[in-house]
């Protein structure tokens, strides 16, 4: 059987197909990214370019360190000892999660600069006493807005920060306990959800659906705003992202399931099918 005679102990014919779709899922962030970068940002030079491919270089980064963490650095416990390998994986862990979030914080630039555009794009609008009118109102004056948009920017950064500096008992896998039990045990464990950490769980079950509902929404609330080929980009952004989020997730509550096959191939055709809608929706016009 293939595998069976090799010196892996964890690494299974499962693993190779799984770690084989997140290397293509890291070119083609690598190929999105030059792309976005050379041909779009290079020769519009608008700051939405610019963070639409460094959001794409950032998530290939973090994938990166995840493919090391759960493919290949647990292979190390025949060179290491328990508690190197465990202060190894949580290092690889963190960095992942801080370009991924930092990735995610430059999407909400994006987002800022197309629901939050400088007052001279934006139609007038009469003044009125309802509260759609007021809050019309509220939301056009200046330090709102940029209120809204450092927000949008810094809750990315600062959740990725937090991962690189909080403890590793709120982000340690509960596997570590059958695997490491010479350095981790169920008492140094912040469990409390679906037997996560309380960080792990907040980062996968709270924030990160938080964001999955908040990205597609607010293209959504572009696509309801625009009409014609701006309508369509919009919408196919928003089910692109909210398929790419769905992946992540899946990714985490699939690999805690007895169901190899489906946790090595759901999760990252997902996150293709997303990244092949994005392209699609930001090049529609020459598509249509």
């Amino acid at each position: 059987m293939i595998l069976q005679d090799t010196p892996f102990q964890f690494f299974t014919i499962w693993s190779g197909i799984e770690s084989g779709l997140y290397y293509a899922i890291i070119g083609f962030y690598v190929l999105i990214f030059f792309y976005f970068l050379l041909m779009r940002f290079r020769t519009s030079k608008k700051a939405y370019w610019l963070f639409f491919s460094l959001l794409f270089l950032f998530l290939a980064v973090g994938r990166v360190f995840f493919i090391i963490y759960y493919f290949y650095a647990p292979e190390f416990v025949i060179a290491m000892s328990d508690a190197e390998l465990v202060n190894l994986l949580m290092i690889l862990y963190r960095f992942a999660t801080l370009f991924t979030w930092v990735g995610i914080a430059c999407l909400m630039v994006i987002l800022g600069i197309l629901v939050f555009p400088p007052l001279a794009e934006n139609i007038e609008i009469k003044s009125g006493t309802s509260f759609k009118d007021k809050l019309k109102g509220l939301l056009r004056e200046k330090y709102v807005r940029l209120t809204l948009k450092l927000v949008l920017i810094i809750v990315p950064i600062i959740i990725g920060v937090a991962a690189l500096i909080l403890p590793d008992s709120l982000f340690m896998d509960p596997d570590f306990v059958d695997r490491y039990p010479s350095v981790v045990n169920l008492s140094s464990l912040d469990l409390t959800f679906f037997g996560y950490p309380a960080g792990r769980a907040v980062l996968n079950f709270i924030l990160l659906p938080i964001f999955v509902a908040i990205v597609p929404f607010l293209y959504l609330s572009l696509a309801k705003r625009t009409f014609g080929v701006l309508r369509r980009s919009y919408a196919l952004n928003a089910i692109g992202f909210l398929i790419y989020f769905l992946g992540r997730i899946l990714q985490g509550v699939l690999n805690s399931l007895d169901f190899p096959h489906v946790s090595a191939t759901l999760s990252p055709l997902l996150i293709l099918l997303s990244l092949l809608l994005i392209v699609i929706a930001n090049n529609y016009e020459q598509l249509k």
